[in-house]
């Protein structure tokens, strides 16, 4: 279970269970007014996310790398150079490097 910063364990209400779904349908929101579809999504030929797509595990692969591609792409439109991960690229080598760029802004 979660707990609090002291260690104690939280009381969750009825409706945390579905706090990851309005979370997804806000990040959700925020990519399309940066025009992620257009941007980012074209580029790659991908299909666009669902209201749900990282609330519910389906593909962990395929989730994990849309993730890193959207990392990459708003660290680049942040105005840092990022290069884009490739699909069988070392999972925790992406990951650090993402964690590595975010430090430093």
């Amino acid at each position: 279970g979660e707990r609090d910063e002291e260690g104690a364990a939280v009381e969750r209400g009825p409706g945390a269970a579905y706090h990851v779904f309005v979370l997804m349908e806000d990040l959700l929101d925020k990519l399309k007014l940066l025009s992620y579809e257009e941007e980012a999504l074209r580029r790659h030929n991908m299909r666009p996310l669902s209201r749900h797509y990282f609330a519910l595990p389906t593909n962990p692969g395929e989730q994990f790398f849309m993730f890193c591609t959207l990392a990459a792409w708003l660290i680049t439109k942040a105005g840092r150079p990022f290069e884009q991960p490739q699909e069988y690229d070392d999972p925790n080598a992406v990951i650090s490097h993402v964690l590595s760029e975010l430090r430093s802004f």
